[in-house]
């Protein structure tokens, strides 16, 4: 590895760390070239973006689909609370769930054993999507630790995008296999977007989540939508938030 590619991947990785610090809590390390600055105006911007949107409220929307069919669609009114964690309280949709007519005799007996068996159902892919869902949060907010690591093993690869972006690679992240890749507005540090390619106890078991971060006009950054694909068992669960205003408006 060439001295400059090497300075560019610790200047980047220092961007991405000090990015994923909540407060700008992070130490600043030292850096050639520009380094400082960037960092300072990175942890600065999103120190400020943070405070101000807890000063925001949202709706947040979450759609399951099925082999391309959506099976499910919730929304949840988000907020911070004063813990300076995000509460999350339900609206109702007006829309009962639909309830099956009972038959007479044995069509009444046949119809409980069909319906234990779809409640099975739902209860096995309800475990296998919290595993899912418990695996991707392994690796969303990156770990500093693992970053360090995977640039110790010389996994990190760094590559140009479109439009001034810069992305960062991490290989065998978590996993072997596995892949963990960032990208970066190379103008002010910004982060644009964050994708992950992993499994659960297989490699087969493919899960996938994209992540895709958008500004509200005062410049306050967050994030605009989650895709999760659980292949394997053709599912996917889009997360969607959306309307901020003001808290109390």
């Amino acid at each position: 590895m060439t001295p400059l590619r090497r300075r560019l991947i610790g200047t980047s990785l220092a961007l991405l760390g000090a990015w994923f610090v909540a407060g700008g809590r992070a130490e600043q390390a030292p850096a050639g070239g520009q380094g400082p600055d960037r960092v300072a105006a990175l942890k600065q911007s999103m120190a400020a973006s943070q405070k101000q949107l807890r000063q925001y409220e949202w709706i947040e929307t979450t759609i399951i689909s099925m082999k391309g069919e959506e099976k499910s669609r919730k929304q949840q009114r988000c907020y911070y609370g004063a813990d300076g964690k995000i509460q999350k309280v339900p609206i109702d949709s007006g829309q009962a769930a639909p309830q099956s007519s009972g038959g007479g005799g044995r069509r009444r007996g046949g119809g409980r054993v069909k319906e234990s068996i779809v409640e099975n159902k739902k209860e096995g892919m309800q475990d296998y999507m919290e595993q899912a869902a418990g695996l991707i949060h392994q690796y969303v907010p990156p770990n500093p630790e693992l970053i360090e690591k995977s640039k110790a093993a010389g996994k990190v690869a760094t590559r140009p995008g479109a439009s001034g972006q810069v992305g960062l690679d991490f290989k065998d992240y978590l996993k072997s296999g596995d892949r963990l890749s960032v990208e970066l507005d190379g103008a002010n540090n910004r982060l644009l977007g964050l994708n992950v390619a992993s499994y659960l106890e297989s490699p087969e078991d493919v899960v996938t989540l994209a992540v895709q971060f958008s500004t509200l006009p005062d410049g306050t950054s967050y994030t605009a939508q989650t895709t999760l694909d659980a292949k394997a068992k053709n599912v996917r669960v889009v997360t969607q938030n959306s309307g901020h205003r003001p808290v109390g408006k």
